[in-house]
């Protein structure tokens, strides 16, 4: 099968190349052979019958299948209660719709197979019939367009047998008019300009091709046009946003929008594999291969991620039924035993099922308590345990400014101990806001930046005379250590802050056996200039009778000690995050705050961060050292 992948991939490089060089306008690819294996028959697509009788026979032994079927069902039962979808649109948004769809169309079709019970197929139908009723599916926000081709694909593949032929007229060509009309035209749109979302590298490549993908092999016996074209654009524009992958996993734009990119590579690979026996090779990326650990390293012992880029609000992890698919393809069982443990907390997810990886005879695998992520975004992760809620986390961002859903943020920290995050990320703000979003080809508007939560002044960083880090400025780890003696890492700031600084080093290191850490600051100053480091917190703060000392205190009353270490003479303050609307308020949010006036030259900030631990260990100080030497 991988040799079959190879070959047809490379194929399909070849007839590219070709087309491209002969210039002609059309994709390449659009002959029989890209449908050669079609399987004909109904369904096809990502469920197959056999796999279903594994999962049925699976439910009969397993207890986390048992479990998370039943409650599988009992959603299914519950959507057969709610209204018929409807077009809603607020914005460039057609909000709700196509997610809506889409997680019914899961939840009904796996229902409806496992029991044979029409109610569920009859929902579907229902739904099927008013979606593909509506006059467009938004195509001017062409996720939304993507998403409902995907969902409408699947609810015509998975209940073809029950529809009867008027419907499944019904629902192939509203999937037509609505879903492969506007995605073939925007196909040719991109080939006349040169750009469009197909030449993007984030997000909406992988999301937009994927759900054009599944879309289009529903109904590739009937009208192939589509998937021939289709699958071709999918197999050229796809690995420029695969390549964001590489080299070790991580995703520019954050675990959240890591988590929905994901997710559609995944749907568009095994909807090909179903239907075809192949993606083309388009899993072979070796970035690919190694992402699945990303969101595992990206979790905190709070149970948070790391909040970097736009992403919800101490966003939590929850099901991430990919990493069963990304487990079985690149034979990783640590992916599989991570989202079984999530499944004991959060049963319930139609694709967890489907891509269920049991249990085997391995022995369970242990991750190194650190790593390095290096790419678009480069991010580093300590922590002193994987199975205590209660251990400690520090995370380290560098990376490029101005990357999709990037905030002002290079050399942000957080930190967890004592199951609280006490050095956090705000989070996205409202994308509705003015000037959110925006840019030709991906620059940025300079409104975006005054939005507290995208710019410096939220973040756990250090900003020079009141002014945002670089929007263009990019950095590199030049120091990654791991081991039990002092784990470090060290960020080469200086694009951040140039021209103020004409040098800026961020290190952090967890020491005292891994119960405290330092975030120390070696700049070289061009000028004399107003440094203020900072760390946004949700703890109360108390301070102690040294201005350098303060203790931070959880809502259960858990407590951590701050001490500067360095410069001699400096004080806390503490100053609000609150913001006036139509920003987030970041009610109760404070902010940590070392003030200095500081003269040209050097300068070092070094800040100890000390949980305390239920023994009574506290660290109070430490040998500082260039980091230059770390």
């Amino acid at each position: 099968m991988k040799q079959r992948r190879i070959f047809l991939g490379v194929f399909f490089i070849i007839v590219l190349c070709a087309q491209a060089g002969a210039g002609e306008a059309e994709p390449a690819g659009k002959g029989e052979r890209i449908l050669a294996a079609l399987v004909k028959t109904h369904p096809r697509l990502i469920l197959t019958d056999r796999r279903l009788a594994e999962i049925k026979w699976l439910s009969t032994r397993d207890p986390l299948v048992t479990k998370s079927l039943e409650v599988v069902l009992s959603r299914a039962d519950d959507y057969c209660k709610k209204p018929t979808l409807e077009r809603k649109k607020v914005g460039v948004r057609m909000i709700g719709a196509s997610a809506r769809c889409l997680e019914r169309m899961y939840t009904l079709g796996l229902a409806w197979r496992v029991t044979g019970k029409k109610k569920y197929a009859e929902k579907a139908r229902e739904d099927l019939l008013a979606v593909c009723a509506f006059a467009d599916w938004n195509p001017s926000h062409f996720l939304d367009t993507a998403i409902m081709s995907h969902a409408v694909g699947i609810g015509y593949d998975w209940f073809f047998g029950y529809f009867d032929a008027a419907t499944r007229e019904k629902i192939r060509l509203g999937l037509i008019r609505n879903g492969m009309t506007p995605g073939m035209e925007a196909y040719r749109k991109s080939r006349k300009a040169g750009w469009g979302w197909n030449h993007v590298r984030y997000n909406h490549n992988l999301v937009n091709n994927g759900g054009l993908v599944v879309g289009s092999l529903a109904i590739a016996e009937t009208d192939p046009q589509y998937a021939r074209t289709i699958i071709a654009e999918a197999l050229e524009s796809m690995p420029r946003a695969l390549k964001t992958y590489e080299p070790d996993g991580a995703w520019g734009e954050g675990v959240g929008y890591w988590h929905f990119a994901t997710r559609y590579v995944v749907y568009a690979l095994a909807a090909m594999e179903t239907a075809l026996g192949t993606d083309f090779g388009l899993s072979d990326r070796p970035g690919l291969a190694r992402t699945g650990l990303f969101p595992l390293y990206m979790t905190g012992t709070s149970g948070q991620f790391v909040n970097f880029s736009d992403i919800g609000e101490r966003s939590r992890r929850r099901n991430i039924p990919s990493l069963f698919w990304l487990a079985r393809r690149y034979r990783e069982p640590v992916l599989a035993q991570a989202e079984r443990a999530t499944m004991r907390r959060l049963p319930g997810e139609p694709l967890d099922l489907i891509w269920y990886v049991p249990p085997g005879v391995e022995k369970p695998v242990r991750l190194s308590l650190d790593k390095l992520f290096r790419g678009p975004t480069e991010v580093a992760v300590f922590r002193s345990a994987w199975d205590d809620p209660d251990a400690l986390f520090v995370s380290l961002k560098g990376g490029y400014n101005s990357q999709s859903h990037a905030h002002l943020d290079l050399g942000t920290f957080e930190l967890d101990a004592l199951g609280t995050r006490w050095a956090r990320d705000l989070g996205k703000d409202s994308y509705s806001l003015p000037g959110y979003f925006g840019g030709a080809h991906g620059m940025p508007y300079r409104r975006r930046y005054k939005i507290y939560r995208i710019g410096s002044f939220s973040h756990n960083v250090i900003t020079l005379n009141n002014r945002n880090q670089d929007v263009q400025a990019k950095s590199k780890f030049v120091t990654f250590r791991s081991g039990r003696d002092g784990p470090r890492a060290v960020l080469d700031l200086s694009e951040a802050y140039r021209p103020v600084a004409s040098k800026a080093l961020r290190g952090v290191a967890m020491l005292y056996d891994r119960r405290a850490v330092l975030v120390q600051d070696d700049l070289v100053l061009a000028k004399d200039c107003e440094v203020v480091w900072g760390m946004t917190t949700d703890a109360r703060i108390r301070k102690e009778r040294s201005v350098a000392f303060t203790k931070l205190i959880s809502e259960k009353d858990k407590e951590m000690s701050v001490r500067i270490l360095s410069p001699e003479g400096a004080v806390f303050t503490v100053e609000s995050a609150e913001q006036k609307p139509p920003q987030n308020p970041n009610k109760g949010v404070k902010r940590l705050v070392i003030r200095l006036k500081a003269k040209a030259g050097p300068l070092r900030i070094a800040v100890l961060l000390s949980p305390h631990w239920p023994d009574g260990a506290v660290a109070g100080r430490c040998l500082l050292k260039d980091l230059s030497k770390w």
